[in-house]
């Protein structure tokens, strides 16, 4: 009798955002999705030994789950999670009060009526720390500090570990104990997620497939202009092509799940289902047997749409002597489980969703042959909109699965074994969302990107074939493309462009930039001053006011008169804003002005800031308003030394610089106009921003630059 053969495929993927130079991981999803997610998806299966699936796991993700299990790893969100309330600073409260309430309202923020209280305050003090401050008090904020944590555990640890269940059943008034104790239960918790997944697939219970090693689109490295095929006249970035990172990234992926569970995996979900010809060959020859990606992707394949009939069915990818068998998701009833049975009871979603199999695979089944349902989808995220973490209704599921005959859940290479596959010539280039590639290249941020992205391998393809003096060592060179394959991940262009929102999308955007300028540190060379300023258009409310007089102050870093600098144009950025979470602003005021013959600077910095950083420095670029101009750039060190100018190109060489800056309290700068090319009375542009160990933290303007006019300002 012909079955319905049920393959799940569960996604489990975050973005590496560790800093590879630094050690710190910048956001703690990763952390807080192995919590609640990558260990308990997997455990239950325990209980349902006929039903078999698949489990996508993306290495890099792998990799931060064992460092975060091992202890090596850590986050600003974790360490203010456990810093005794005692001792918090007025800055880690306030970073408390912004990201602690980052969790689903409904589901895990209201399943603990104190979580909630607390949440309230927050809301009704419109979100503002400083108005908070009058309801939180050390108990509030320790008690805020044990809640965010406990509502990422996993249902297993909520419903039988005894220390944690007591921490629910309190419910408040935690103690600095309770706060320690929910860092070793994380602990504890995450050392079980890798192992139980080497159990289970030892098990045969489980197969696991794997994803490029950083999560890149892969056709989009082997050849970005293959987005206009899927999508004609889409603005592109410079072309980038360079198909031996996509057979780097794939190549890592396999050895490091080789390392992991003793053998090679078959299966291979492209990042986001994104699929090519170029990139299945590549696949291809590195060893996987069989990929995945959306049945949107077979129906443009086709030519036609792709109904039951044409998606529950295998396909074989061929050209030349490469083969891949190929299976195309039920898009419809993926998304189903991802944003719809949320709102469903456990009962009637999971009988809906067998019930829509059922009707689906009825006119397949009457012709004699089985049906191959793929489901694929993300294994993380969709949960905290469910109830309990969506354990009832998987719990559901599996249970009704397992009570129907004609139906079985098998790993996909099981189903596969079963099937005879059609033959496919070809692939239609495109991804799981609409068959195209918009959401990571085409709009104008994703373009800004793709060029830093370009330029940057540029540069390390340079770099690395220098010779002699000049050749860059081998760990150098690692490090460096260690970063760069990092930054080519699909997750940073995801929050690029109109499509998608998150109130993280600011530190998404730094941390890209980050991993860009890693490169060039690594390499011995400056990171581009590109790198300093936002690829996001953020909202940064900012002043600018034009100079009104003459000014011709004195170069001594010392703020020795207000009216030294009477006149002056002003720029200064709106702190109060909050359109950037988490980002500290060190520049607190640029003032600028001439005196017909020179060009004065001054730049006022955070003192809190300046006190406890270090290898900090100002970078200033000018660029004359006339044809023909040339740049010129200035690095100064802000650290109060004898000889603060670290560099200066003015009318772009090197030359003995016709300046004079000094710091103290505040940076002082005084540059020849001549020596710029600027002519009397002409125009020029003008940019600074602050550098930390050869990391932008700080630019003034956010976006752009100062117009700056030599001239004497006309009278008011």
């Amino acid at each position: 009798m012909p079955r319905i053969l049920l393959c799940f495929v569960w996604h489990m993927h975050q973005p590496f955002y560790k800093d590879l130079m630094s050690g710190e991981y910048r956001l703690p999803w990763t952390r807080l999705h192995a919590l609640k997610d990558y260990y308990g998806m997997v455990h239950v299966l325990k209980d349902f030994p006929d039903i078999h699936q698949t489990f996508n796991l993306v290495p890099s993700m792998m990799l931060q789950v064992a460092e975060y299990a091992s202890g090596s790893a850590v986050d600003p969100f974790l360490k203010c999670a456990l810093e005794p309330v005692e001792n918090l600073t007025r800055e880690q409260q306030d970073f408390i009060l912004r990201y602690f309430f980052q969790a689903n309202v409904e589901r895990l923020i209201h399943r603990y009526p104190r979580y909630a209280e607390l949440h309230n305050a927050w809301t009704a003090a419109d979100r503002n720390p400083d108005r908070a401050r009058r309801f939180f008090d050390q108990q509030a904020f320790r008690d805020l500090q044990v809640l965010s944590q406990l509502a990422w555990f996993d249902e297993e640890l909520l419903d039988s570990d005894p220390e944690v269940c007591a921490l629910v059943d309190r419910g408040r008034d935690y103690s600095a104990a309770d706060q320690a104790l929910t860092g070793r239960k994380q602990l504890e918790i995450l050392g079980k997620v890798l192992p139980v997944y080497r159990e289970l697939a030892a098990g045969g219970q489980i197969e696991i497939s794997t994803t490029p090693y950083y999560h890149p689109i892969l056709p989009l490295l082997c050849d970005s202009d293959i987005a206009r095929v899927s999508h004609p006249n889409v603005p592109l970035p410079s072309r980038f092509r360079y198909p031996e990172d996509a057979l780097a990234q794939l190549e890592r992926a396999r050895q490091y799940m080789r390392e992991q569970f003793g053998a090679c995996p078959e299966g291979l979900w492209p990042s986001e289902g994104s699929v090519s010809d170029e990139a299945l060959g590549i696949a291809a020859d590195v060893g996987f047997r069989w990929a995945a990606t959306d049945n949107g992707v077979l129906a443009r394949t086709l030519g036609q749409t792709a109904g039951p009939e044409l998606t529950y069915r295998p396909y074989v990818w061929r050209q030349g002597s490469r083969e891949l068998r190929m299976i195309f998701r039920d898009h419809f009833l993926s998304d189903l489980i991802g944003f719809v049975y949320a709102r469903m009871s456990a009962h009637d979603a999971a009988s809906h969703f067998l019930a829509r199999i059922r009707e689906n695979c009825r006119p397949i089944l009457a012709a004699g042959r089985d049906a191959l349902v793929p489901v694929i989808l993300d294994g993380e995220n969709a949960w905290e909109y469910y109830d309990r973490n969506g354990r009832p209704f998987l719990r559901e599921l599996y249970g009704m699965i397992s009570r129907t005959p004609e139906m079985k859940a098998l790993t996909v290479s099981e189903a596969l074994s079963q099937v005879e596959p059609q033959p496919l010539k070809g692939i239609f280039p495109g991804s799981w969302i609409n068959a195209n590639f918009d959401i990571w290249i085409g709009a104008e941020e994703d373009n800004r990107a793709w060029e830093y992205l370009l330029r940057t391998r540029q540069t390390y393809e340079q770099a690395v074939n220098r010779q002699g003096p000049l050749a860059i060592s081998d760990e150098a060179r690692r490090l460096a493309f260690e970063e760069l394959m990092i930054a080519e991940g699909s997750d940073w262009c995801w929050w690029y462009g109109p499509e998608h929102g998150s109130a993280n999308r600011p530190e998404f955007d730094r941390l890209f930039r980050e991993h860009l300028a890693n490169v060039y540190r690594a390499l011995n060379l400056v990171p581009p001053e590109e790198l300093s300023r936002p690829i996001l258009r953020v909202e940064i409310k900012d002043l600018r006011v034009p100079p009104s007089s003459r000014i011709r102050p004195r170069i001594d870093g010392e703020v020795t008169s207000y009216f030294e600098w009477m006149g002056a144009g002003t720029y200064r950025a709106d702190v109060r804003s909050g359109a950037m979470h988490g980002k500290k602003f060190v520049i607190r005021e640029l003032s600028y002005g001439s005196d017909g013959a020179n060009l004065f600077l001054r730049l006022d910095v955070d003192a809190s800031v300046l006190s406890q950083a270090r290898d900090l420095e100002a970078r200033v670029n000018i660029q004359p308003r006339r044809e023909g101009g040339t740049s010129s750039r200035l690095r100064i060190r802000l650290d109060e030394s004898a000889a603060p100018i670290a560099e200066a190109y003015l009318g772009g060489a090197a030359v003995p610089a016709p300046l004079e800056a000094v710091f103290h309290k505040v940076l002082e700068v005084r540059v020849a106009l001549a020596a710029l090319g600027v002519e009397p009375g002409g125009t020029l542009g003008l940019d600074v921003s602050v550098w930390q160990s050869g990391l932008p933290v700080d630019a003034a303007p956010q976006e752009g630059w100062l117009e700056v006019s030599t001239a004497e300002p006309a009278a008011i």
